[in-house]
């Protein structure tokens, strides 16, 4: 897959096959549209699968009050793309100015002149330019104009449930992992760097590796326990089983800050500047108040029961 990060330099293919997007989480309802992008690609000679997406999200220049975390940093982002088969992502810068372009202007300037687009592929709720004012209809009949088909996909439906980046945030932030692992398609994970601690988990048998979150827009998912995954990004193969606490840590602290912990399983050595990157695999539990240490370290010997089976599991 090439990456742009300029849309002008960009050689369109014979045959473009084009989505658009921020496609934060690239979950299951994106997969679904780069699937057909490729598929289409496919029957067509020289064609080649488009993504033009934006940066940055266009909701933190648009409503930067908001605060909107994301599922995907860049990295991330482009690596599951990657591994979906996509040939091209465009990442178009995004301003105050640009969006004032109107859909028509958008179409004619970017779509049709920048990426000669021969067929477009969106979702069953899109929508772009100026005021989100341009629809699957609006890009139809633009298609006439100029030249290019359009396709709309279904919604993708889990659970019962219609896919979408919003509702996987929710999910996430209320701790469900489970659930948004099944409609993002992948594991949740977030990347973050080792820093110093208070030490109290190595004298109860379970050192920690206090984690400091590499992106203030990634989502850190609630508050509790879960069962994960633990890579270490200096050496990917080194990929080893763990749970994570997310919270304020009650039995053992009465200060007012959020921490993310990690416990790697029979892992001994100096984690410290390591960056490591944390798959959320099952919530265990709540986070919760204890009597004393002793009683933390009979839970999290239970945490670790569960974790393992569940881990081993799911693998």
């Amino acid at each position: 897959m090439k990456v742009y990060y300029s849309i002008d330099e960009f050689s369109a293919p014979a045959y473009s096959v084009v989505t658009l997007g921020t496609f934060d989480g690239v979950h299951q309802g994106h997969r679904a549209i780069i699937d057909r992008l490729n598929e289409i690609a496919q029957t067509h000679p020289g064609g080649e699968s488009i993504l033009l997406t934006f940066k940055p999200h266009p909701r933190h220049i648009l409503q930067p009050e908001a605060d909107i975390k994301l599922l995907n940093d860049e990295d991330e982002k482009i690596e599951l793309l990657r591994s979906a088969g996509l040939n091209h992502l465009i990442f178009h810068p995004f301003s105050l100015e640009f969006a004032k372009t109107s859909s028509i202007d958008f179409v004619r300037n970017v779509l049709v002149q920048k990426i000669c687009a021969k067929k477009i592929v969106v979702g069953h709720d899109h929508h772009f330019g100026r005021n989100r004012e341009g629809s699957y209809e609006h890009l139809a009949e633009l298609g006439k104009l100029y030249g290019f088909e359009v396709e709309q996909m279904a919604p993708k439906i889990v659970d019962n449930t219609v896919v979408s980046s919003t509702k996987i945030r929710k999910v996430l932030q209320d701790g469900n992992v489970d659930t948004a692992n099944r409609w993002l398609g992948h594991y949740y994970s977030l990347t973050g760097t080792v820093i110093r601690g208070h030490q109290i988990g190595e004298s109860i048998g379970f050192p920690t590796a206090n984690i400091l979150n590499n992106n203030p827009h990634k989502i850190i998912p609630g508050d509790g326990v879960y069962a994960v995954w633990v890579t270490f990004v200096s050496d990917p193969a080194e990929r080893r089983m763990g749970m994570c606490n997310i919270g304020y840590r009650p039995t053992v602290s009465t200060g007012g800050f959020k921490t993310i912990e990690v416990h790697i399983f029979d892992f001994h050595g100096n984690l410290y500047g390591q960056i490591l990157k944390i798959e959320f695999v099952s919530r265990l539990r709540a986070e919760q108040r204890f009597s004393d240490l002793k009683a933390l370290k009979n839970q999290l010997e239970k945490d670790q029961i569960q974790a393992l089976r569940i881990l081993m599991r799911q693998g």
